[in-house]
């Protein structure tokens, strides 16, 4: 049984856990499966938006498939969520994506 498969059985038994549903996604994104991935990121902040860590992952898939205004606007958004819970590492690590695609 693949990794993905096992995520799916999990999720399916489990709920919605957003970190199986975070781990699923990093899954997709390993075999190129960006869609999948995109979905499972954009489910699990309209669910859970203070899921920090799915901003950085969503923003760098957004900047690879060339949507870079969304790019934006995902790290912007995981930036006020990491400043809410004080999470300066996540804060530290949006800001840099962003600054990198400014420049």
């Amino acid at each position: 049984m693949s990794r993905i498969e096992k995520l799916i059985e999990f999720i399916e038994t489990s709920g919605k856990d957003s970190f199986l549903q975070h781990a699923l996604a990093l899954e997709y994104i390993k075999i190129g499966d960006d869609e999948k991935a995109r979905n499972l990121f954009n489910e699990l902040l309209l669910r859970e938006p203070t899921y920090v860590g799915s901003y950085y992952h969503l923003g760098k898939l957004l900047e690879r498939v060339g949507d870079l205004q969304k790019a934006i606007r995902i790290y912007q958004r995981g930036m006020e969520e990491a400043k809410r819970a004080g999470d300066h590492h996540a804060l530290n690590e949006l800001q840099g994506a962003l600054e990198d695609i400014e420049e």
